[in-house]
């Protein structure tokens, strides 16, 4: 197992380092795994991009000193303060139709393991009207996680973000860019670590959350500044 550590210098070079992981497990047939803090931002999505309202919540993300950034991946817009962790881990696949589900349940009971042992117990499912809504996330006093997958020939990408802290902080951005880009989005569903009980320190979570998705054993540790 490949373990990733750091970020890259800026929001450009970082999503470069996590697209040639995947393209490393691919050619590889090695799995990897990287757990950090990304910049700064407000990321939006494809559909947001695609709404009359896109400008105004850019502009709404920047009023609140959140550069946004569009990336090329569906969902909706999601707010990074710069201890919020990523985390992902990229897989060998030989069938790209096969196994999704599977990858899901196993990195979800991985990250509800590391939480547990930050004493947050987070249950599946979200609140009503959560940023970036969708069908794999985990609640506790809130949204906190949010989990996606990438497939792509000869490896997949499953990943997501943990809020730590500053949830009053991504709550109030994201209340007007959902806003602008019409979407429904209720404040008080954002959750986070510190909220749930546990730690407010981002390395803390990303101990954690490294030592569960990479597992026990031996692992090549690399710096984003070697991938």
């Amino acid at each position: 197992m490949r373990v990733i550590r750091g970020r890259a210098a800026t929001v450009a070079t970082d999503r470069e380092a996590s697209r040639r992981l995947l393209d490393w497990v691919a050619d590889t047939g090695e799995p990897a795994v990287r757990v950090w803090t990304p910049h700064r931002q407000v990321a939006f999505g494809r559909r947001d991009a695609g709404s009359p309202g896109y400008e105004q919540a850019k502009q709404a993300a920047n009023a609140h000193g959140f550069p946004p950034i569009e990336r090329n991946v569906g969902g909706r817009a999601v707010a990074y303060t710069g201890t919020t962790v990523s985390f992902g881990r990229a897989v060998p696949i030989s069938d790209m139709r096969s196994g999704l589900s599977d990858r899901y349940d196993s990195l979800t009971a991985d990250v509800q393991t590391a939480l547990a042992r930050l004493s947050v117990h987070a249950t599946t499912g979200e609140p009503p009207n959560s940023f970036c809504p969708g069908a794999h996330s985990l609640q506790a006093d809130g949204k906190l996680v949010g989990i996606a997958q990438r497939v792509r020939r000869g490896a997949a990408l499953v990943a997501g973000i943990c809020i730590v802290a500053d949830h009053a902080e991504i709550a109030a951005v994201l209340d007007p860019v959902y806003d602008a880009l019409g979407v429904p989005f209720d404040p008080h569903s954002v959750g986070s670590v510190e909220k749930a009980g546990g730690p407010a320190d981002p390395e803390k979570v990303i101990d954690a959350l490294e030592a569960s998705l990479a597992g026990p054993g031996d692992h090549e540790v690399v710096s984003v500044r070697d991938v």
